[in-house]
């Protein structure tokens, strides 16, 4: 699980940090459009990428957003004739339903169900299904109920590893900071604590995953702020709230919180519109415990009986339970491990991640490559 990896990784040290640009960036950068979807009084925000071809419905693993599939969505879209959808999953995103607190595995299968519906007006193409750690099990509950359903990717979620974590979730929970003083350094600590190994990814994230707590807007919506905010002479982007990237102090290892000094730059202008250390957790993933087994239980067996096209992505081979041995054995799925890679694979090697997938599909006959790709197809 991907807190699990983070707080184990955190002792890792990595290059200085005190060049780094850690400033966010926006959906914009890296998809079409970012639509609001009415389902049952419910508003679901999707992000797309791309219009035809079959429809890629990324699912995001407990506590991001649909943002995380931004690099992925990018990358794929040009390999191969496809859309990405990308949504924010209930009480997670710009998502805002009539039960935000309803994170029951059948419910958030439904969910993707009815968006599935509503987002396609005409007809509904083709559709493949790709989930992330939570995401991974509520894409193969998905995959039982969504008609048109024509393959699945499950990255970096196993039954057993899985059920295994649940008993140390909250210890690791508690271990993460509880707020940030700026976007900046929730993004810095994302990178530096190894939530993600690529900084562009964690850029463009991470404000998907925290909100403003004064105002209770997303972080995404003050991190337009800072890429729409001109200075005076219109030429250069001025960050409303941000402490120079290039300022950021380097926080220290064993420093939980997060919340190093650096020296402010701020005006007193950009004070005044944003406040700067009110940031916390979008969704507060201590209180979701009661579905943490709902969403893994079975999940192995539920996977394997999908008669449908399966690839399953890992971060290492140790995850791989008994089930899901016997059945890759038996070529009841391919399967890759990228190494080198932490729990959010598609954060890390969006490129790898898309090449892998693109292949895939190519291999079913699901879609066709774009000129100058090559398919590689899983090796296993």
């Amino acid at each position: 699980m991907s807190l699990r990896k983070s707080v184990l990784s955190r002792g890792s040290k990595r290059m200085s940090v005190s060049t780094k640009d850690f400033s966010p960036t926006t959906w914009i950068k890296y998809f079409d459009n970012k639509k609001s979807v009415q389902v049952n009084g419910s508003t679901f925000n999707v992000y797309t990428k791309g219009s035809d071809g079959p429809g890629i419905i990324a699912l995001h693993g407990g506590g991001y957003s649909g943002l995380t599939w931004a690099l992925f969505a990018e990358e794929i879209t040009t390999k191969i004739n496809c859309h990405v959808v990308a949504i924010d999953l209930r009480g997670h995103g710009l998502t805002h339903t009539t039960d935000d607190s309803d994170l029951d595995l059948l419910t958030l299968a439904n969910d993707v169900n009815d968006i599935i519906t509503a987002f396609y007006v005409n007809e509904i193409p083709p559709i493949v299904l790709i989930g992330h750690s939570m995401g991974g099990a509520v894409a193969v509950e998905a995959a039982r109920i969504v008609e048109r359903a024509v393959a699945l990717c499950v990255i970096d979620v196993v039954e057993g590893s899985a059920l295994e974590s649940l008993s140390a979730m909250q210890n690791i929970l508690r271990g993460r900071p509880m707020s940030f003083p700026s976007l900046e350094h929730a993004i810095q600590w994302s990178f530096r604590g190894g939530q993600t190994h690529n900084l562009e990814a964690a850029r463009v994230s991470v404000p998907g995953q925290i909100k403003n707590v004064k105002t209770g807007q997303l972080g995404t919506h003050d991190a337009e702020l800072q890429a729409t905010t001109r200075d005076d002479a219109g030429s250069t982007l001025r960050l409303m709230h941000q402490q120079s990237a290039d300022s950021i102090a380097e926080v220290d290892e064993t420093d939980t919180a997060g919340s190093s000094t650096a020296n402010s730059h701020e005006g007193e202008e950009a004070a005044a519109s944003i406040d700067s250390n009110v940031y916390t957790w979008r969704i507060d993933l201590s209180k979701t415990e009661r579905f943490w087994n709902g969403w893994f239980k079975g999940l192995s067996q539920k996977f394997l009986n999908l008669p449908i096209p399966k690839v399953l992505l890992l971060a290492n081979i140790h995850g791989l339970d008994t089930v899901l041995t016997i059945g890759q054995m038996q070529g009841k799925f391919q399967m890759q491990v990228l190494h080198k890679s932490g729990h959010a694979i598609h954060e890390d090697q969006p490129g790898n991640v898309a090449d892998i997938v693109s292949g895939f599909l190519v291999k079913q006959k699901l879609t066709v490559a774009k000129e100058g790709f090559t398919p590689v197809m899983p090796a296993c």
